[in-house]
């Protein structure tokens, strides 16, 4: 790897560990009601919006009526996007004139965006109005990530509570999310691509007469913002994040990646003020990193060391593109570059954000292995906002549980004991995910309707359906292109494979906050396992490897490391 190379990373992952403090801290403040500058000033149309829903601001929910209450949010959320998905011809800001979507278009993307994977499996600039992009997709991409907020911040209560019930109210978690996080990060986000160059307007699309090229249009900037500082991911056109309107230049590439990570690696601050332990939120944001890292710089190696297919039909791209021998510029952008592409693949796919500035089906089998084993992870190394730190707390207690088998000792966790149900429950989280893409990858891979939307075969057309059902089944929305998702089959299997992966983990993680709110506090003691030691955070970095490698390589055998051997064979290195 070069010194430019590693720089680039270096000045990234610095520059993100240095927002993790003071975004923490003031979401902290956010969530525990205290005084702040902007809550000072969003105060009055907080207490407007609690008027207009009559919600009671001081009445606080049990696990069970803070489920209600998601769920019930969620499926009216669902209902309108679907709707207006159904109805988008007749509504208005369709300068396009565009048809409705099909039933099972409508279906999967509506679950798409309400369980914030933001799967597309439609080109968004000849199938989304500018009505829908904005009131249907945008409006969910706020909601859906302040829902994952508010469920990390119920289970936070969870931990630092004793002898209760009471786990905050979801009603107020979710407005102040959206009101004082979302909206004035957004805003400010969209402000900077804006001066970039991302567009924002309601012009329809413009045609350029001497070429006969239609130049697409619409209000770019508000969506991309949310998109990446909610892990959304959903782009407003087709090549997301790659397209010139959506991702200009390096300086925009660079906000872009900073926002995927930023809050769902502040919350761990936020975590560690909110259980009044900041070691315990750093700890969590170090097994994030040691896992991350090396991860990134892997992707990029085996990027920079190119395909040598391309060798072998007199193809030199280090001579076209400035680049070490070999170097792999297939399916990337001349203004990025391998290195901010391998790095935007490996964080987008940590995080359960999806969006892309590189094609990942046209990455090297090593290079496409690495996002595609990150979402194997659980989405846990950072993740969704809110959903993966939450995810990584299950993970934590099944860690903790280990620890206590291997000295013999009830296992705790901030002065929890860490009982049968608690682990179950855990248990249901790790399960369900692998499960579940498992089974929906081996009916299409033997299915006619599967394999007709392949457009490669062999390993790699494993890999693309592997990578389609990894990535519903993990909420994170990116895909192997080479694969046509929009279809009755994938559509469907799609849909309920979103709603299944958001809903049945976060239901067991609400019912372990509500479990761990009634306990009495335990005293630390000598034979207390410290969970912010190097020894931890060692062993829950192995834990989350070695649950993804047990559930996931056997398919990886079969997709990139095969794909991966079989030209290393073919080509003699």
């Amino acid at each position: 790897m070069t010194d430019i190379a590693i720089l680039q990373l270096v000045l990234f992952f610095l520059v993100l560990l240095a927002l993790v403090k003071p975004l923490g801290w003031y979401m902290a403040q956010v969530y525990e009601g205290k005084p702040c500058k902007l809550y000072k000033a969003g105060e009055p149309l907080e207490r407007f919006i609690y008027r207009c829903c009559r919600i009671q601001a001081t009445e606080e929910m049990n696990w069970k009526r803070y489920l209600s209450a998601m769920l019930v949010f969620n499926l009216i959320g669902f209902l309108v996007v679907y709707a207006i998905l159904r109805l988008q011809f007749y509504l208005p800001l369709n300068p396009q004139s565009l048809t409705a979507n099909s039933p099972d278009l409508a279906f999967n993307t509506a679950s798409s965006f309400i369980s914030n994977t933001d799967w597309q499996s439609y080109s968004g600039e000849i199938a989304m109005s500018y009505f829908t992009q904005m009131t249907a997709l945008t409006v969910q991409n706020f909601l859906s990530a302040a829902t994952g907020m508010s469920l990390l911040i119920a289970l936070i209560r969870g931990l630092a509570r004793y002898e209760t019930t009471n786990l905050g109210n979801f009603w107020v978690d979710t407005v102040r999310g959206t009101l004082y996080i979302l909206l004035p990060l957004a805003l400010l986000l969209s402000v900077i691509l804006c001066s970039q160059g991302v567009i924002q307007n309601f012009k329809p699309n413009q045609q350029i007469t001497s070429k006969q090229q239609v130049i697409p249009m619409g209000p770019v900037a508000s969506q991309i913002a949310i998109k990446q500082l909610g892990t959304n991911g959903g782009g407003f056109f087709n090549t997301n994040s790659a397209h010139p309107f959506e991702n200009p230049n390096p300086l925009s590439n660079f906000f872009e990646m900073l926002a995927i990570l930023l809050i769902p690696s502040a919350f761990c601050y936020t975590f560690g003020l909110m259980v009044r332990d900041k070691r315990q939120g750093w700890s969590i944001v170090t097994a994030m990193f040691i896992v991350l890292i090396p991860f990134t710089m892997l992707a990029t190696i085996a990027e920079l060391e190119g395909n040598p297919a391309f060798n072998a039909i007199g193809i030199n791209q280090a001579q076209e593109y400035n680049l070490s021998p070999g170097g792999n510029m297939e399916g990337k952008e001349t203004r990025f570059g391998i290195v901010n592409s391998a790095l935007y693949a490996s964080i987008t796919t940590a995080a359960s954000n999806g969006s892309v500035n590189s094609m990942h089906d046209s990455y090297t089998p090593l290079g496409g292995f690495v996002p595609l084993f990150m979402m194997h992870l659980g989405e846990v190394i950072f993740g969704g906002v809110g959903s993966g730190l939450y995810g990584m707390l299950m993970l934590i207690i099944i860690t903790v549980f280990v620890a206590g088998l291997m000295v013999g000792r009830t296992p705790e966790y901030l002065g929890k004991k860490i009982e049968p149900y608690e682990m179950k429950m855990a248990a249901l989280t790790v399960l369900i995910m692998p499960l579940l893409v498992l089974l929906l990858t081996a009916i299409a891979s033997v299915t006619d309707a599967g394999v007709s939307s392949l457009g490669n075969p062999g390993a790699h057309g494993f890999s693309e359906i592997l990578y389609a059902f990894t990535s519903m089944g993990n909420n994170n929305g990116s895909a192997f292109a080479g694969l046509n998702a929009n279809t009755v089959f994938y559509n469907t299997l799609g849909g309920f494979s979103m709603l299944i992966s958001r809903y049945w983990i976060a239901i067991p993680a609400l019912a372990v906050a509500g479990s761990l709110a009634r306990k009495k506090r335990i005293p630390t003691s000598l034979g207390t396992l410290q969970t912010y030691t190097p020894l931890f955070i060692s062993l829950l970095v192995c834990v989350v490897i070695i649950l993804g490698a047990l559930s996931f390589i056997p398919a990886l055998a079969l997709g990139p490391i095969d794909e991966q051997l079989a030209l290393g064979e073919h080509y003699g290195y």
